[in-house]
C-alpha cells in the first residue's frame, strides 16, 4: 500500500527507512546490484503508519532508533535489530502524522488532534497548543532550542521552551511539509501548490511555483540551497538555484514523500506502494531494462486532468503525433496529442533529448464522458450516505483516476467528520469501484456501503465490513459523538540578601552553595503599621457595600501582628479572623492590595495555611490569586499574588495545593514575563524556584519540563540580577542529578541562553551560579 514516509538511516551506511499504510516500517540497504534490499521489517501499529524519523545515536543506542507515527494515535520506537517496538508513546488523541528528532534524543510529533508534543526518554515533556487544525508538519531547528509546526489552519508556528514565539502566515491552504535550510531559514510547502522560503525572524523571502497540485513533502540537499519536492501532480521536482530544473513524472497519482540520501540520491514513496530511487551518478544508474520498464509503466498510466498540468481539454482541438517532432523548450515540459480518439501526455527529457510518454489523459478521451453531475462537475460515481437517520444525506463524488485516500480526506473535511474514519471511507471507495473501468457511473441514489438501497446506519446488518457503518464499523454514528521557611544556604541566605557572603568565603567552602535547593524561599519583610494605615485609608473611600467595620479592621490588625510577631501578646490566628481576611480579599481590585499583603504574610502561619490551602478552600484561593495575575491586571496585585503563592509553600497544605495546581499556576505566571516590573520578575523567579525545590527529588519529568520552560521563557525578558539569579538556581535545582532533565534543558537551548551570565562582572553570585549550572549540564 501507499508509502507515506521516508527517512535516511544512520546505520547501515546508505540505508533508509520507509513506512506504509500496510502498517509496517522497512529498512532498505544498498545491494551489490545497484538496487536496495529489505534488511529489516518492523511492525507495532494497529492501523496505517503515516510518518517516520530517525532518532540520533546515543551511548545506549549507537545505531540510532526508528520512530514511527500512526493512525492508531501512537508513536512506536524501534531498534534496528528487533521487529517489535522498544516502547510506545501514547498521548495524542488522533493520528500522528509527522515526526522530527533533535539533539539528546528529543522527539517532536504533530497530530490531527491540533497539537504537537515534545518527548524525551519515553515521556511527554510538553504539549504545544495553538493551532486550530491538524498539525501536518513539524521540524526541530538545529540550534537555540527552536521548533516549528505547520498546520491545516494555513499557518506555521515557531516554538521556544514550549511557548509560541511567532506565527507565519502567507500560505493559502494546509501547510504539509517543512525543511530546515540553516539555523535561521527554512522551507515550507502547502496544498496551495507553492513552496516558501522563510527567515526565522518571520519574513518570507521567496515563493516558488511549478507544482500544479498539493505539495506533500520537501527535502534539502547538503548544500542547503537546492531541494526537491513531491506532490499530488504525480511528480518529483528538483530545484536548483531557485528554479525547477527537472520534473520527474511517476506512474502514481500521489507522490507522498521524499528523502535525500547521504550520497545525494533521492528516494521517493508513492501511492502505488513502490519506492523509487533517482541518481545523478552514472555508476548507480539502473540497467537499460529497468529504465525501459519504468518508462513503459509510466506510459500506461492514466492521468486525470484535474490533478495534472493540463486544465480543460478539448479533444477536437488537440494536434496529432506530428506535434512531437518539435523538441521541447525545457526539461519536464508537457504536450498533449490526440491518437485514435485518445489523449496522450508526453514530457520532454533534456537528458534523453526526446518526448517520453507519461500516460493517457482519461478526462480528455471521448470514452470517459461522465454521466453523474455534482456541484457543476461530472463524476464517475456520486455515492450517497445518510449519517443520521432522518438527517440530511451527504454526497461523496469520485472519479476512477483519483486517489481514494485524497477523496476520502476531502469528503471528511468538507462534512466536518472525524479524520479517524479516513481508512474506512477510502477502503469503501476501493471496494465499491473494484473491477470497474471508466464509463457509466453507479446511480447516484445507490448505497455507498452495501451497493444496494440507501444506507441508514443502525437499520441494516451491523457486521464489520463494507456493509456496516463506514465510520464506526457497526451501528448508528453521530459526529461529535514538614513546614519550611526561608533558610540559609551554606551559612547565609543568597536569596534575601540579609547576610553578606564574600567570594573568599565561598572559595573556602569549595562547594556548590546555590543548588540543588530543597526548601522554599518566602517573602518575609513587612511594615505592619504601614499596611494597617493604608488599609484604613482605603477603607474610608471604599464603596459603601465594601466598607469594613472598625471591629473587622481591628481583627485584621490582630491577625497581622500575630503572624508577623509570634512572640507578641496576641493570640494565634483564629477561624473568625481567617474568614474575615478571606472576605476582605474580595475588595475591588483597585484597593485590595493591602489586604493581599496581609494574606501574603498570613499564609506562612501553619493554622492559616491549613485553613486557606485545604482541599476545598485552596482551589478558591488559587482561583482568586490567578484572577489577580491576569496580564492586564494591576502590577501591585500581580506582585502580591505571586508573593502569596510563594509563601504558600511554607506549609504542607500550601505545597500540596500548589503542586496539584502546578500546570495552571505556572502557565499564568509565565504570561507575566513580558511585564516590565522587576518586583514582579523577582516574585515570578521565586515561584519557579519553589516549584523546582519541591520537584527536585521527584521523578516527574513533565513537571520539571514546565519549570524549565517557564524559566527559559523568563530569562528572555528578565533584566533584574536578583530575578536572574533565582532563575539560575531554579534551573540548577531542576537538572541536578536528573539526566533526562539535563537532556531536555540542552535540547531547549538553555546552555546558549544562559552562557551570557557566566561573566557578569557586577554580580558575582550570578556569574558563579551560571558557571555551575553550565557545568552541571555538560
Amino acid at each position: 500500500m501507499d508509502v507515506r514516509g521516508l527517512a535516511a538511516a544512520v546505520f547501515p551506511e546508505g540505508a533508509f527507512v520507509s513506512v506504509s499504510r500496510d502498517r509496517t516500517g522497512r529498512v532498505w540497504v544498498p545491494s551489490p546490484d545497484k538496487g536496495f534490499t529489505e534488511s529489516h521489517c518492523v511492525s507495532g501499529h494497529s492501523n496505517f503508519v503515516s510518518c517516520v524519523c530517525m532518532i540520533t545515536p546515543s551511548d545506549k543506542y549507537p545505531r540510532g532508533l526508528i520512530a514511527t507515527g500512526g493512525n492508531d494515535n501512537n508513536i512506536c520506537v524501534f531498534s534496528l535489530d528487533r521487529p517489535e517496538p522498544l516502547f510506545t508513546l501514547k498521548g495524542h488523541k488522533n493520528t500522528v502524522c509527522t515526526l522530527s528528532s533533535g539533539k539528546f534524543g528529543t522527539l517532536l510529533s504533530g497530530s490531527w488532534d491540533t497539537t504537537a508534543k515534545v518527548w524525551l526518554n519515553e515521556k511527554c515533556m510538553m504539549t504545544l497548543q495553538g493551532h486550530t487544525a491538524a498539525v501536518w508538519a513539524v521540524i526541530i531547528l538545529p540550534e537555540q532550542g527552536l521548533m516549528l509546526s505547520g498546520s491545516a489552519d494555513k499557518t506555521i508556528k515557531l516554538w521556544k521552551a514550549g511557548r509560541c514565539e511567532k506565527t507565519y502566515t502567507g500560505h493559502e491552504d494546509c501547510v504539509r511539509g517543512l525543511a530546515v535550510i540553516s539555523d535561521t531559514e527554512f522551507f515550507s510547502c502547502s496544498n496551495d501548490a507553492s513552496i516558501r522560503r522563510w527567515l526565522v525572524t518571520g519574513e518570507c523571502v521567496e515563493v516558488y511555483y511549478s507544482h500544479t497540485n498539493y505539495i506533500y513533502s520537501i527535502a534539502v540537499f547538503p548544500n542547503c540551497q537546492d531541494f526537491v519536492s513531491t506532490g499530488e501532480d504525480r511528480s518529483l521536482r528538483i530545484w536548483r538555484k531557485g528554479e525547477c530544473s527537472q520534473t520527474i513524472r511517476l506512474p502514481a497519482q500521489s507522490v507522498w514523500c521524499c528523502c535525500i540520501l547521504p550520497n545525494g540520491d533521492i528516494a521517493v514513496g508513492a501511492s502505488d506502494g513502490i519506492i523509487r530511487v533517482f541518481t545523478e551518478a552514472q555508476d548507480r544508474i539502473a540497467s537499460a531494462e529497468d529504465i525501459q520498464a519504468f518508462e513503459d509503466e509510466l506510459s500506461r498510466a492514466t492521468i486525470d486532468p484535474k490533478t495534472g498540468d493540463f486544465g480543460d481539454i478539448k479533444v477536437e482541438d488537440l494536434p496529432g503525433r506530428e506535434h512531437l517532432d518539435e523538441p521541447g523548450n525545457r526539461d519536464g515540459q508537457t504536450r498533449l496529442i490526440k491518437e485514435d480518439e485518445k489523449v496522450e501526455a508526453y514530457q520532454w527529457s533534456v537528458n534523453n533529448a526526446r518526448w517520453e510518454k507519461i500516460g493517457d489523459v482519461v478526462g480528455g478521451s471521448n470514452q470517459t464522458s461522465k454521466s453523474v453531475m455534482y456541484e457543476g462537475k461530472e463524476y464517475d460515481y456520486v455515492f450517497t450516505i445518510d449519517v443520521n437517520e432522518g438527517g440530511p444525506s451527504m454526497k461523496l463524488p469520485y472519479n476512477l483516476s483519483e486517489d481514494p485516500w485524497l477523496t476520502a480526506h476531502n469528503f471528511l473535511q468538507k462534512n466536518d467528520l472525524s479524520p479517524m474514519f479516513l481508512d474506512q471511507v477510502a477502503h469503501f471507495i476501493i471496494e465499491n469501484t473494484k473491477g470497474h473501468v471508466v464509463g457509466p457511473a453507479q446511480p447516484a441514489g445507490g448505497d455507498p456501503f452495501t451497493g444496494g438501497a440507501r444506507y441508514i446506519p443502525g437499520a441494516s446488518d451491523n457486521r464489520q465490513g463494507f456493509g456496516a457503518d463506514p465510520f464506526t464499523g457497526s451501528g448508528r454514528y453521530i459526529p461529535g459523538s514538614g513546614d519550611t521557611t526561608t533558610a540559609p544556604v551554606g551559612g547565609s541566605d543568597p536569596f534575601t540578601g540579609r547576610e553578606s557572603y564574600s567570594s573568599a568565603t565561598r572559595r573556602q567552602i569549595g562547594t556548590n552553595i546555590y543548588f540543588p535547593k530543597t526548601d522554599g524561599v518566602t517573602f518575609e519583610q513587612a511594615n505592619v503599621i504601614q499596611i494597617i494605615d493604608k488599609l484604613r485609608e482605603l477603607n474610608e473611600h471604599a464603596p459603601q457595600e465594601h466598607k469594613l467595620s472598625e471591629e473587622i479592621l481591628e481583627s485584621l490588625n490582630r491577625l497581622l501582628v500575630s503572624v508577623c510577631a509570634p512572640n507578641s501578646s496576641e493570640d494565634p490566628p483564629n477561624l473568625q479572623q481567617i474568614n474575615l481576611l478571606w472576605k476582605a480579599c474580595h475588595w475591588p481590585e483597585d484597593i485590595v492590595f493591602p489586604v493581599l499583603d496581609i494574606m501574603r504574610l498570613a499564609v506562612r502561619h501553619p493554622q492559616v495555611n491549613e485553613s486557606l490551602c485545604g482541599e476545598a478552600e485552596g482551589v478558591q484561593l488559587c482561583n482568586l490569586l490567578l484572577s489577580l495575575m491576569r496580564h492586564e491586571g494591576r502590577p501591585a496585585n500581580q506582585m502580591l499574588a505571586l508573593r502569596t503563592l510563594c509563601n504558600c509553600f511554607s506549609g504542607r497544605h500550601g505545597r500540596a495545593l500548589l503542586m496539584a495546581q502546578r500546570e495552571t499556576v505556572l502557565s499564568r505566571a509565565a504570561d507575566l514575563t513580558s511585564v516590565s516590573n522587576k518586583n514582579i520578575h523577582v516574585a515570578l523567579a521565586t515561584l519557579v524556584l519553589n516549584y523546582a525545590a519541591c520537584l527536585h527529588s521527584q521523578p516527574d519529568l513533565e513537571a520539571k519540563a514546565q519549570c524549565l520552560s517557564v524559566a527559559s521563557r523568563a530569562l528572555e525578558t528578565v533584566q533584574d540580577k536578583e530575578a536572574v539569579f533565582r532563575l539560575l538556581v531554579a534551573l540548577g535545582t531542576t537538572v541536578a542529578s536528573d539526566q533526562s532533565a539535563k537532556d531536555l534543558a540542552r535540547s531547549l537551548g538553555v546552555n546558549s541562553q544562559i552562557s551570557k551570565y557566566s561573566t557578569v562582572s557586577d554580580s558575582t553570585k550570578v556569574a558563579e551560579c551560571c558557571q555551575l549550572v553550565l557545568k552541571e549540564m555538560q
